[in-house]
Protein backbone atom coordinates (compact mmCIF):
# COMPACT_ATOMS: atom_id res chain seq x y z
CA UNK A 1 0.00 0.00 0.00
CA UNK A 2 2.92 2.34 0.69
CA UNK A 3 4.12 2.00 -2.88
CA UNK A 4 0.69 2.77 -4.37
CA UNK A 5 0.27 5.77 -2.12
CA UNK A 6 3.71 7.07 -2.93
CA UNK A 7 3.24 6.61 -6.68
CA UNK A 8 -0.11 8.37 -6.63
CA UNK A 9 1.33 11.23 -4.62
CA UNK A 10 4.23 11.50 -7.03
CA UNK A 11 1.90 11.58 -10.06
CA UNK A 12 -0.28 14.22 -8.43
CA UNK A 13 2.81 16.28 -7.64
CA UNK A 14 4.04 15.98 -11.24
CA UNK A 15 0.61 16.97 -12.55
CA UNK A 16 0.51 19.99 -10.29
CA UNK A 17 3.91 21.13 -11.48
CA UNK A 18 2.89 20.77 -15.14
CA UNK A 19 -0.56 22.36 -14.99
CA UNK A 20 0.31 25.29 -12.78
CA UNK A 21 3.15 26.76 -14.87
CA UNK A 22 2.15 30.33 -14.02
CA UNK A 23 2.68 29.70 -10.33
CA UNK A 24 5.90 27.78 -11.01
CA UNK A 25 7.36 30.71 -12.96
CA UNK A 26 7.15 32.78 -9.80
CA UNK A 27 9.05 30.21 -7.73
CA UNK A 28 12.80 30.27 -7.05
CA UNK A 29 15.08 27.61 -8.47
CA UNK A 30 14.85 24.39 -6.48
CA UNK A 31 18.06 23.59 -4.62
CA UNK A 32 17.55 19.87 -5.23
CA UNK A 33 16.66 19.44 -8.90
CA UNK A 34 17.34 22.93 -10.30
CA UNK A 35 13.80 23.42 -11.60
CA UNK A 36 11.47 26.33 -10.84
CA UNK A 37 9.47 25.37 -7.80
CA UNK A 38 9.86 25.43 -4.05
CA UNK A 39 12.32 22.97 -2.52
CA UNK A 40 9.62 22.29 0.06
CA UNK A 41 7.64 20.43 -2.61
CA UNK A 42 10.25 17.70 -2.43
CA UNK A 43 9.99 17.64 1.33
CA UNK A 44 6.18 17.34 1.24
CA UNK A 45 6.44 14.50 -1.24
CA UNK A 46 9.04 12.68 0.83
CA UNK A 47 6.78 12.59 3.87
CA UNK A 48 4.43 10.17 2.07
CA UNK A 49 7.16 7.63 1.42
CA UNK A 50 7.87 4.61 3.65
CA UNK A 51 9.88 5.17 6.80
CA UNK A 52 12.03 2.11 6.29
CA UNK A 53 15.07 3.12 4.19
CA UNK A 54 15.12 -0.11 2.18
CA UNK A 55 11.45 0.24 1.25
CA UNK A 56 12.06 3.91 0.50
CA UNK A 57 14.82 3.14 -1.97
CA UNK A 58 12.68 0.45 -3.58
CA UNK A 59 9.83 2.92 -4.07
CA UNK A 60 12.08 5.56 -5.60
CA UNK A 61 13.60 3.02 -7.98
CA UNK A 62 10.19 1.72 -9.07
CA UNK A 63 8.99 5.27 -9.70
CA UNK A 64 12.00 5.97 -11.87
CA UNK A 65 13.44 8.73 -9.68
CA UNK A 66 16.60 6.72 -9.07
CA UNK A 67 17.93 4.14 -11.47
CA UNK A 68 18.41 0.68 -10.02
CA UNK A 69 21.79 0.18 -11.66
CA UNK A 70 23.10 3.40 -10.08
CA UNK A 71 21.86 2.37 -6.67
CA UNK A 72 23.31 -1.11 -7.04
CA UNK A 73 26.67 0.31 -8.03
CA UNK A 74 26.77 2.71 -5.09
CA UNK A 75 25.61 0.06 -2.68
CA UNK A 76 28.10 -2.49 -3.99
CA UNK A 77 31.05 -0.17 -3.53
CA UNK A 78 30.13 0.99 -0.05
CA UNK A 79 28.81 -2.33 1.26
CA UNK A 80 31.73 -4.30 -0.12
CA UNK A 81 34.31 -1.97 1.41
CA UNK A 82 32.45 -2.07 4.71
CA UNK A 83 32.22 -5.84 4.84
CA UNK A 84 35.78 -6.32 3.59
CA UNK A 85 37.08 -4.39 6.59
CA UNK A 86 34.57 -5.41 9.24
CA UNK A 87 34.18 -9.10 8.57
CA UNK A 88 37.70 -9.99 9.72
CA UNK A 89 37.33 -13.11 11.79
CA UNK A 90 34.92 -11.59 14.30
CA UNK A 91 36.97 -8.55 15.31
CA UNK A 92 36.00 -7.11 18.65
CA UNK A 93 34.19 -3.87 19.24
CA UNK A 94 37.38 -2.28 20.54
CA UNK A 95 39.20 -2.74 17.26
CA UNK A 96 40.45 0.74 16.21
CA UNK A 97 40.14 0.02 12.50
CA UNK A 98 36.54 -1.06 12.93
CA UNK A 99 35.66 2.05 14.91
CA UNK A 100 37.39 4.32 12.41
CA UNK A 101 35.44 2.83 9.53
CA UNK A 102 32.12 3.10 11.33
CA UNK A 103 32.76 6.75 12.16
CA UNK A 104 33.75 7.47 8.57
CA UNK A 105 30.53 5.93 7.29
CA UNK A 106 28.48 7.84 9.81
CA UNK A 107 30.16 11.07 8.75
CA UNK A 108 29.17 10.41 5.15
CA UNK A 109 25.59 9.92 6.24
CA UNK A 110 25.50 13.28 8.00
CA UNK A 111 26.47 12.35 11.53
CA UNK A 112 26.11 9.45 13.93
CA UNK A 113 22.48 10.06 14.90
CA UNK A 114 21.29 10.56 11.33
CA UNK A 115 23.18 7.50 10.12
CA UNK A 116 21.70 5.14 12.66
CA UNK A 117 18.24 6.65 12.32
CA UNK A 118 18.50 6.19 8.57
CA UNK A 119 19.57 2.59 8.93
CA UNK A 120 17.34 1.42 11.76
CA UNK A 121 15.07 3.93 13.44
CA UNK A 122 11.52 5.18 12.90
CA UNK A 123 12.92 8.59 11.90
CA UNK A 124 14.53 7.20 8.73
CA UNK A 125 12.11 9.06 6.49
CA UNK A 126 12.77 12.29 8.38
CA UNK A 127 16.50 11.89 7.76
CA UNK A 128 16.04 11.73 4.01
CA UNK A 129 13.40 14.44 4.11
CA UNK A 130 15.71 16.76 6.06
CA UNK A 131 18.55 16.08 3.65
CA UNK A 132 16.47 17.26 0.70
CA UNK A 133 14.66 20.08 2.48
CA UNK A 134 17.89 21.63 3.65
CA UNK A 135 19.36 21.46 0.16
CA UNK A 136 22.54 19.82 1.45
CA UNK A 137 22.30 16.72 -0.68
CA UNK A 138 22.69 16.43 -4.42
CA UNK A 139 21.19 13.42 -6.13
CA UNK A 140 24.57 11.72 -6.12
CA UNK A 141 25.01 12.34 -2.40
CA UNK A 142 21.47 11.23 -1.68
CA UNK A 143 22.12 7.99 -3.53
CA UNK A 144 25.37 7.53 -1.64
CA UNK A 145 23.60 8.00 1.68
CA UNK A 146 21.09 5.32 0.71
CA UNK A 147 23.99 2.94 0.17
CA UNK A 148 25.52 3.94 3.50
CA UNK A 149 22.22 3.09 5.19
CA UNK A 150 22.26 -0.33 3.54
CA UNK A 151 25.85 -0.85 4.66
CA UNK A 152 24.95 0.01 8.23
CA UNK A 153 22.13 -2.53 8.14
CA UNK A 154 24.73 -5.12 7.17
CA UNK A 155 26.87 -3.89 10.05
CA UNK A 156 24.02 -4.34 12.50
CA UNK A 157 23.46 -7.92 11.40
CA UNK A 158 27.05 -8.83 12.27
CA UNK A 159 27.28 -7.04 15.61
CA UNK A 160 28.79 -9.26 18.28
CA UNK A 161 26.39 -10.45 20.94
CA UNK A 162 23.32 -8.65 19.65
CA UNK A 163 19.98 -10.14 18.77
CA UNK A 164 19.60 -11.19 15.19
CA UNK A 165 23.24 -12.30 14.96
CA UNK A 166 23.65 -14.84 12.22
CA UNK A 167 26.28 -17.30 11.15
CA UNK A 168 26.60 -15.37 7.90
CA UNK A 169 28.90 -13.01 9.79
CA UNK A 170 32.60 -13.35 9.35
CA UNK A 171 34.94 -12.70 6.48
CA UNK A 172 33.12 -12.77 3.13
CA UNK A 173 34.11 -15.67 0.96
CA UNK A 174 36.15 -14.64 -2.07
CA UNK A 175 33.85 -15.02 -5.04
CA UNK A 176 35.92 -13.40 -7.78
CA UNK A 177 36.40 -16.71 -9.55
CA UNK A 178 32.76 -17.84 -9.66
CA UNK A 179 31.20 -17.73 -13.09
CA UNK A 180 27.92 -16.11 -12.06
CA UNK A 181 26.89 -13.93 -9.12
CA UNK A 182 23.32 -12.85 -9.96
CA UNK A 183 21.19 -15.89 -9.13
CA UNK A 184 17.53 -16.82 -8.90
CA UNK A 185 16.60 -19.83 -6.80
CA UNK A 186 13.09 -21.30 -6.91
CA UNK A 187 11.30 -22.36 -3.74
CA UNK A 188 7.92 -23.53 -2.49
CA UNK A 189 6.75 -21.53 0.58
CA UNK A 190 7.15 -24.26 3.19
CA UNK A 191 9.38 -24.64 6.24
CA UNK A 192 11.29 -27.45 4.49
CA UNK A 193 12.91 -24.71 2.40
CA UNK A 194 14.21 -22.90 5.48
CA UNK A 195 17.95 -22.97 4.57
CA UNK A 196 17.25 -21.82 1.01
CA UNK A 197 14.86 -19.04 2.10
CA UNK A 198 16.74 -17.76 5.16
CA UNK A 199 19.96 -17.44 3.19
CA UNK A 200 18.56 -14.35 1.49
CA UNK A 201 17.42 -12.24 4.48
CA UNK A 202 20.12 -13.52 6.85
CA UNK A 203 22.97 -12.93 4.42
CA UNK A 204 24.33 -16.40 3.67
CA UNK A 205 24.16 -15.88 -0.08
CA UNK A 206 25.73 -12.45 0.25
CA UNK A 207 28.58 -13.86 2.30
CA UNK A 208 29.55 -15.99 -0.68
CA UNK A 209 29.45 -13.04 -3.05
CA UNK A 210 26.05 -13.78 -4.56
CA UNK A 211 23.32 -11.34 -5.42
CA UNK A 212 20.79 -14.13 -5.01
CA UNK A 213 17.02 -13.84 -4.93
CA UNK A 214 14.64 -16.62 -3.97
CA UNK A 215 11.65 -16.94 -6.29
CA UNK A 216 8.35 -18.24 -4.96
CA UNK A 217 6.92 -21.04 -7.10
CA UNK A 218 3.24 -22.08 -7.14
CA UNK A 219 3.65 -25.88 -7.22
CA UNK A 220 6.14 -28.71 -7.56
CA UNK A 221 5.02 -29.26 -11.11
CA UNK A 222 6.02 -25.67 -11.82
CA UNK A 223 9.41 -26.28 -10.20
CA UNK A 224 9.98 -29.32 -12.39
CA UNK A 225 8.86 -27.58 -15.57
CA UNK A 226 10.91 -24.48 -14.77
CA UNK A 227 13.99 -26.62 -14.17
CA UNK A 228 13.60 -28.37 -17.51
CA UNK A 229 13.06 -25.01 -19.25
CA UNK A 230 16.18 -23.55 -17.61
CA UNK A 231 14.24 -20.59 -16.25
CA UNK A 232 15.98 -20.41 -12.87
CA UNK A 233 19.45 -21.22 -11.63
CA UNK A 234 18.81 -23.72 -8.86
CA UNK A 235 15.88 -25.19 -6.97
CA UNK A 236 14.28 -26.32 -3.79
CA UNK A 237 13.11 -29.83 -4.72
CA UNK A 238 11.51 -32.79 -3.04
CA UNK A 239 14.15 -35.45 -2.38
CA UNK A 240 12.67 -38.00 -4.83
CA UNK A 241 12.37 -35.46 -7.66
CA UNK A 242 15.99 -35.57 -8.91
CA UNK A 243 15.77 -39.37 -9.15
CA UNK A 244 12.39 -39.26 -10.91
CA UNK A 245 13.41 -36.51 -13.31
CA UNK A 246 16.78 -38.06 -14.18
CA UNK A 247 15.10 -41.41 -14.91
CA UNK A 248 12.24 -39.83 -16.85
CA UNK A 249 9.51 -40.77 -14.39
CA UNK A 250 6.51 -38.48 -14.89
CA UNK A 251 8.33 -36.27 -17.39
CA UNK A 252 10.95 -36.39 -20.11
CA UNK A 253 14.30 -37.52 -18.75
CA UNK A 254 16.26 -34.52 -17.50
CA UNK A 255 19.43 -34.77 -15.44
CA UNK A 256 19.27 -33.21 -11.95
CA UNK A 257 21.64 -33.54 -9.02
CA UNK A 258 20.62 -33.54 -5.37
CA UNK A 259 23.37 -31.43 -3.84
CA UNK A 260 22.33 -31.34 -0.18
CA UNK A 261 19.35 -32.17 2.02
CA UNK A 262 17.31 -29.18 3.19
CA UNK A 263 15.44 -30.75 6.06
CA UNK A 264 14.77 -33.98 7.86
CA UNK A 265 11.38 -34.73 9.43
CA UNK A 266 9.08 -31.71 9.19
CA UNK A 267 5.87 -33.21 7.76
CA UNK A 268 2.63 -34.48 9.23
CA UNK A 269 -0.64 -36.20 8.44
CA UNK A 270 -3.44 -33.73 9.09
CA UNK A 271 -7.12 -34.74 9.12
CA UNK A 272 -10.12 -32.48 8.67
CA UNK A 273 -11.77 -31.29 11.86
CA UNK A 274 -15.01 -33.05 10.91
CA UNK A 275 -13.33 -36.43 11.47
CA UNK A 276 -12.08 -35.71 14.97
CA UNK A 277 -12.31 -38.82 17.11
CA UNK A 278 -12.85 -41.08 14.08
CA UNK A 279 -9.30 -41.60 12.85
CA UNK A 280 -6.92 -43.59 15.02
CA UNK A 281 -4.88 -45.66 12.58
CA UNK A 282 -4.22 -46.30 8.89
CA UNK A 283 -7.29 -48.48 8.38
CA UNK A 284 -9.53 -45.53 9.30
CA UNK A 285 -8.49 -43.66 6.15
CA UNK A 286 -10.40 -46.07 3.87
CA UNK A 287 -12.53 -44.12 1.39
CA UNK A 288 -10.71 -40.84 2.04
CA UNK A 289 -9.40 -38.42 -0.55
CA UNK A 290 -5.94 -37.50 0.64
CA UNK A 291 -3.73 -34.68 -0.63
CA UNK A 292 0.02 -34.87 -1.15
CA UNK A 293 2.15 -32.10 -2.67
CA UNK A 294 3.48 -34.14 -5.62
CA UNK A 295 3.50 -37.76 -6.82
CA UNK A 296 7.31 -37.98 -6.55
CA UNK A 297 7.54 -36.78 -2.96
CA UNK A 298 8.47 -38.26 0.38
CA UNK A 299 4.94 -37.31 1.38
CA UNK A 300 3.39 -39.68 -1.14
CA UNK A 301 5.88 -42.46 -0.42
CA UNK A 302 5.52 -42.19 3.37
CA UNK A 303 1.73 -41.98 3.12
CA UNK A 304 1.63 -45.16 1.02
CA UNK A 305 4.03 -46.87 3.41
CA UNK A 306 1.73 -46.01 6.34
CA UNK A 307 -1.59 -46.87 4.71
CA UNK A 308 -0.38 -50.25 3.50
CA UNK A 309 0.38 -51.34 7.08
CA UNK A 310 -3.33 -50.96 7.84
CA UNK A 311 -4.47 -53.10 4.93
CA UNK A 312 -5.21 -50.11 2.72
CA UNK A 313 -4.26 -50.34 -0.96
CA UNK A 314 -3.25 -46.74 -1.76
CA UNK A 315 -4.30 -47.14 -5.38
CA UNK A 316 -7.69 -48.74 -4.66
CA UNK A 317 -9.03 -47.97 -1.18
CA UNK A 318 -8.26 -44.25 -1.09
CA UNK A 319 -7.73 -41.49 -3.62
CA UNK A 320 -4.36 -39.78 -3.38
CA UNK A 321 -4.03 -36.65 -5.45
CA UNK A 322 -1.57 -33.78 -5.79
CA UNK A 323 -2.45 -30.57 -3.98
CA UNK A 324 -0.14 -27.53 -3.96
CA UNK A 325 0.71 -26.95 -0.29
CA UNK A 326 -0.67 -23.37 -0.22
CA UNK A 327 -4.06 -24.73 -1.39
CA UNK A 328 -4.22 -27.58 1.10
CA UNK A 329 -6.14 -25.91 3.94
CA UNK A 330 -8.76 -24.39 1.63
CA UNK A 331 -9.39 -27.79 0.04
CA UNK A 332 -9.57 -29.40 3.48
CA UNK A 333 -12.19 -26.90 4.63
CA UNK A 334 -14.15 -27.12 1.39
CA UNK A 335 -14.33 -30.91 1.64
CA UNK A 336 -12.37 -31.49 -1.57
CA UNK A 337 -9.95 -33.57 0.48
CA UNK A 338 -10.43 -35.32 3.81
CA UNK A 339 -6.83 -35.33 4.94
CA UNK A 340 -3.36 -34.60 3.70
CA UNK A 341 0.25 -35.45 4.29
CA UNK A 342 1.87 -32.08 3.75
CA UNK A 343 4.94 -30.09 4.70
CA UNK A 344 4.65 -27.48 7.38
CA UNK A 345 3.60 -24.84 8.14
CA UNK A 346 0.32 -26.07 6.64
CA UNK A 347 -0.24 -28.77 9.25
CA UNK A 348 0.22 -26.26 12.05
CA UNK A 349 -1.74 -23.64 10.15
CA UNK A 350 -4.71 -26.06 9.94
CA UNK A 351 -4.64 -26.30 13.73
CA UNK A 352 -4.30 -22.52 13.98
CA UNK A 353 -7.37 -22.09 11.74
CA UNK A 354 -9.26 -24.91 13.54
CA UNK A 355 -9.60 -26.60 10.16
CA UNK A 356 -7.94 -29.86 11.15
CA UNK A 357 -5.86 -31.78 13.66
CA UNK A 358 -2.46 -33.39 13.44
CA UNK A 359 -2.87 -37.16 13.33
CA UNK A 360 0.81 -38.05 13.14
CA UNK A 361 4.17 -36.42 12.57
CA UNK A 362 6.16 -38.17 9.87
CA UNK A 363 9.13 -38.44 12.23
CA UNK A 364 7.03 -41.12 13.95
CA UNK A 365 7.07 -43.10 10.69
CA UNK A 366 10.78 -42.62 10.06
CA UNK A 367 12.88 -40.58 12.50
CA UNK A 368 15.37 -38.50 10.55
CA UNK A 369 13.84 -39.13 7.13
CA UNK A 370 14.77 -36.74 4.32
CA UNK A 371 12.19 -34.46 2.77
CA UNK A 372 13.37 -31.56 0.65
CA UNK A 373 16.67 -30.78 -1.00
CA UNK A 374 18.75 -28.22 -2.81
CA UNK A 375 19.18 -29.27 -6.44
CA UNK A 376 20.45 -28.03 -9.78
CA UNK A 377 20.41 -29.42 -13.29
CA UNK A 378 23.35 -31.26 -14.82
CA UNK A 379 23.47 -28.61 -17.53
CA UNK A 380 23.68 -25.71 -15.07
CA UNK A 381 26.31 -27.41 -12.92
CA UNK A 382 28.42 -28.09 -15.99
CA UNK A 383 28.12 -24.45 -17.11
CA UNK A 384 28.81 -22.94 -13.67
CA UNK A 385 30.81 -25.48 -11.60
CA UNK A 386 32.43 -22.95 -9.24
CA UNK A 387 29.16 -21.11 -8.74
CA UNK A 388 27.41 -24.39 -7.95
CA UNK A 389 30.03 -25.35 -5.39
CA UNK A 390 29.91 -21.97 -3.63
CA UNK A 391 26.11 -21.86 -3.68
CA UNK A 392 25.82 -25.36 -2.25
CA UNK A 393 28.31 -24.43 0.45
CA UNK A 394 26.30 -21.36 1.44
CA UNK A 395 23.19 -23.51 1.86
CA UNK A 396 25.01 -26.20 3.82
CA UNK A 397 26.26 -23.47 6.14
CA UNK A 398 22.72 -22.11 6.51
CA UNK A 399 21.42 -25.61 7.30
CA UNK A 400 24.06 -25.88 10.02
CA UNK A 401 22.88 -22.59 11.48
CA UNK A 402 19.25 -23.70 11.35
CA UNK A 403 20.11 -26.96 13.12
CA UNK A 404 20.85 -24.97 16.30
CA UNK A 405 17.55 -24.68 18.22
CA UNK A 406 18.57 -21.33 19.72
CA UNK A 407 18.53 -19.80 16.24
CA UNK A 408 15.04 -20.98 15.35
CA UNK A 409 13.02 -18.00 16.68
CA UNK A 410 15.22 -15.60 14.70
CA UNK A 411 14.82 -17.73 11.58
CA UNK A 412 11.05 -17.99 12.06
CA UNK A 413 10.79 -14.20 12.08
CA UNK A 414 12.96 -13.87 8.97
CA UNK A 415 11.14 -16.43 6.81
CA UNK A 416 7.57 -15.63 7.92
CA UNK A 417 7.60 -12.43 5.88
CA UNK A 418 5.15 -11.98 3.02
CA UNK A 419 7.88 -12.40 0.40
CA UNK A 420 8.71 -15.83 1.79
CA UNK A 421 6.23 -18.03 3.71
CA UNK A 422 3.62 -15.31 4.31
CA UNK A 423 2.52 -16.98 7.54
CA UNK A 424 1.94 -15.82 11.12
CA UNK A 425 5.24 -15.87 13.00
CA UNK A 426 3.71 -17.89 15.82
CA UNK A 427 2.77 -20.67 13.37
CA UNK A 428 6.25 -20.88 11.87
CA UNK A 429 7.90 -20.66 15.28
CA UNK A 430 5.71 -23.49 16.57
CA UNK A 431 7.00 -25.68 13.75
CA UNK A 432 10.67 -24.72 14.04
CA UNK A 433 10.85 -24.90 17.84
CA UNK A 434 8.64 -27.97 18.22
CA UNK A 435 6.44 -26.30 20.84
CA UNK A 436 2.94 -26.68 19.41
CA UNK A 437 -0.70 -27.62 19.85
CA UNK A 438 -1.82 -30.64 17.83
CA UNK A 439 -5.50 -29.73 17.51
CA UNK A 440 -6.52 -32.61 19.78
CA UNK A 441 -6.13 -30.61 22.97
CA UNK A 442 -2.47 -31.52 23.48
CA UNK A 443 0.43 -29.11 23.85
CA UNK A 444 3.58 -30.90 22.73
CA UNK A 445 7.30 -30.26 22.95
CA UNK A 446 9.11 -32.12 20.16
CA UNK A 447 12.32 -30.20 19.35
CA UNK A 448 13.09 -32.33 16.28
CA UNK A 449 9.65 -32.03 14.77
CA UNK A 450 11.71 -30.55 11.96
CA UNK A 451 15.47 -30.54 11.80
CA UNK A 452 18.18 -29.56 9.35
CA UNK A 453 20.94 -31.94 8.35
CA UNK A 454 22.38 -31.35 4.87
CA UNK A 455 24.08 -34.75 4.53
CA UNK A 456 22.54 -36.75 1.64
CA UNK A 457 22.88 -40.35 2.79
CA UNK A 458 23.01 -42.84 -0.05
CA UNK A 459 20.66 -44.99 2.00
CA UNK A 460 18.06 -42.23 1.53
CA UNK A 461 18.42 -42.59 -2.22
CA UNK A 462 18.11 -46.38 -2.06
CA UNK A 463 14.96 -46.26 0.10
CA UNK A 464 13.35 -43.73 -2.25
CA UNK A 465 14.22 -45.88 -5.27
CA UNK A 466 12.85 -48.97 -3.53
CA UNK A 467 9.48 -47.29 -3.06
CA UNK A 468 9.40 -45.99 -6.63
CA UNK A 469 9.85 -49.62 -7.68
CA UNK A 470 7.23 -50.86 -5.21
CA UNK A 471 4.49 -48.45 -6.20
CA UNK A 472 5.27 -47.92 -9.92
CA UNK A 473 3.51 -44.56 -9.70
CA UNK A 474 2.94 -44.12 -13.43
CA UNK A 475 1.82 -47.71 -13.89
CA UNK A 476 4.14 -48.06 -16.89
CA UNK A 477 6.72 -50.32 -15.31
CA UNK A 478 9.50 -47.81 -15.97
CA UNK A 479 10.73 -47.48 -12.37
CA UNK A 480 10.51 -51.25 -11.61
CA UNK A 481 12.55 -51.87 -14.75
CA UNK A 482 15.02 -48.99 -14.94
CA UNK A 483 16.16 -48.84 -11.30
CA UNK A 484 17.03 -52.54 -10.85
CA UNK A 485 18.71 -52.62 -14.26
CA UNK A 486 20.90 -49.61 -13.49
CA UNK A 487 21.42 -50.75 -9.91
CA UNK A 488 20.18 -48.98 -6.78
CA UNK A 489 23.68 -47.90 -5.78
CA UNK A 490 24.45 -46.61 -9.26
CA UNK A 491 21.29 -44.51 -9.37
CA UNK A 492 21.96 -43.09 -5.92
CA UNK A 493 25.62 -42.24 -6.44
CA UNK A 494 24.93 -40.63 -9.80
CA UNK A 495 22.28 -38.28 -8.39
CA UNK A 496 22.98 -37.75 -4.66
CA UNK A 497 26.25 -35.78 -4.34
CA UNK A 498 27.17 -37.20 -0.94
CA UNK A 499 30.95 -36.87 -1.28
CA UNK A 500 30.74 -33.20 -2.30
CA UNK A 501 28.37 -32.41 0.57
CA UNK A 502 30.79 -34.02 3.02
CA UNK A 503 33.72 -32.09 1.59
CA UNK A 504 31.94 -28.73 1.82
CA UNK A 505 30.67 -29.44 5.33
CA UNK A 506 34.19 -30.27 6.47
CA UNK A 507 35.47 -27.01 4.99
CA UNK A 508 32.87 -25.25 7.14
CA UNK A 509 34.06 -26.99 10.29
CA UNK A 510 31.01 -29.26 10.47
CA UNK A 511 31.30 -32.96 11.29
CA UNK A 512 29.55 -34.93 8.55
CA UNK A 513 29.56 -38.75 8.58
CA UNK A 514 32.31 -40.63 6.78
CA UNK A 515 29.97 -43.46 5.78
CA UNK A 516 27.56 -43.07 2.88
CA UNK A 517 25.14 -45.86 3.86
CA UNK A 518 23.42 -46.67 7.13
CA UNK A 519 20.63 -48.97 8.21
CA UNK A 520 17.40 -46.98 8.35
CA UNK A 521 14.94 -47.80 11.14
CA UNK A 522 11.33 -47.03 10.28
CA UNK A 523 8.17 -47.49 12.35
CA UNK A 524 7.20 -50.84 10.85
CA UNK A 525 10.46 -52.26 9.53
CA UNK A 526 14.19 -51.80 9.02
CA UNK A 527 15.75 -50.91 5.68
CA UNK A 528 19.04 -52.45 4.66
CA UNK A 529 20.39 -50.25 1.84
CA UNK A 530 22.53 -53.13 0.61
CA UNK A 531 19.47 -55.13 -0.43
CA UNK A 532 16.56 -52.91 -1.51
CA UNK A 533 15.01 -55.58 -3.74
CA UNK A 534 14.53 -57.97 -0.82
CA UNK A 535 13.07 -55.15 1.26
CA UNK A 536 10.45 -54.40 -1.42
CA UNK A 537 9.47 -58.05 -1.74
CA UNK A 538 9.13 -58.41 2.03
CA UNK A 539 6.79 -55.40 2.11
CA UNK A 540 4.63 -56.82 -0.65
CA UNK A 541 4.55 -60.25 0.97
CA UNK A 542 3.54 -58.87 4.36
CA UNK A 543 0.94 -56.30 3.30
CA UNK A 544 -0.18 -57.56 -0.08
CA UNK A 545 0.74 -54.34 -1.92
Amino acid sequence: MALISAQETFKNWQSAQTSNRTWSNLQPLCQVCGRQHSSFDHWDFMQTLPQDPVELVDDLVKMGIYKENQLRAANTVNAYELRKTLFLKRVGRGDPKREKLILALCQQAGGLENAFAAAFGPQAGQFFGDAIRNGKSTRREFLRNMAVGAALVSLASCADGGSGESEAEGEPVAAADVEKTDLQIGFIPITCATPIIMSEPLGFYKKYGFNAKVVKMPSWGAVRDSAIAGELDAYHMLAPMPIAMTLGLGSAAFGVKLASIENINGQAITVAERYKGQVNGPADFKGFTIGVPFPYSMHNLLLRYYLATGGIDPDVDVQIRPVPPPDSIAQLVAGDIDAYLMPDPFNQRAVYEEAGFIHMLTKELWPGHPCCAFAASDQWIEAYPKTFRALNKSIIEAAGYASNPTNRPEIATAISERAFLNQPVEVVEAVLTGNFDDGNGNTLNIPDRIDFDPYPWQSFANWISSQLVRWDLQGDGLAPKAIPEKGYDTVGKDIFLTDLARELAQELGQSPPSDIYRTETLKFDTFDPADPATYVQEQIDEYGV
